[in-house]
């Protein structure tokens, strides 16, 4: 059951941009956007979810798809069309589990390695150009208040993080 907030008075939202969901949505599109313009600009064609992929693999050698999935907060069911790209560009590599044959382990390749080195400055730009608007204070108070609301609300998602 989705836990309820008190109602808003009647007529009390002006517009979308009243909204949370709306402002989120927004920023989510902003967000891709810098990230595919300034990643593109700096000679990669890698979206945001295949960079977390990525840097997540590198940081935990051998773990599997599901474990992935979790990590990155990513639906379970679409967490292959992912890999399968950074598999075909190289990135990655993915092979069965000794552990558990229907498990696939990834593993991270040297060209992977390479690309996460050279794509770090974009990316790093790319955070910051997302917050250019907000002084240094606001921009850590608004990345405390988002990481409070997604973990009150993580549970609710289709993909939850799972740590």
């Amino acid at each position: 059951m989705i836990r309820t907030v008190p109602a808003l008075k009647e007529n009390s939202v002006k517009d979308n941009n009243d909204m949370p969901g709306h402002l989120a949505r927004r920023f989510q599109q902003i967000a891709v956007a810098v990230f595919l313009a300034e990643v593109g600009d700096a000679g990669f064609d890698l979206t945001p979810v295949q960079y977390a992929a990525l840097a997540t693999i590198k940081a935990n050698p051998g773990l599997d798809q599901v474990t992935l999935a979790g990590l990155i907060a990513y639906d379970r069911t679409t967490i292959t069309g992912v890999i399968d790209r950074l598999v075909q560009k190289g990135l990655i590599e993915r092979r069965a589990s000794p552990r558990d044959r229907r498990a696939r382990e990834l593993e991270i390749t040297d060209e992977g390695r390479r690309a996460l080195r050279k794509i770090t400055p974009a990316v790093e730009a790319a955070q910051r150009i997302m917050l250019r608007g907000l002084s240094a204070k606001e921009g850590e108070e608004l990345m405390r208040l988002l990481r409070k609301a997604i973990a009150a609300g993580n549970e609710l998602s289709r993909a939850p993080l799972r740590e």
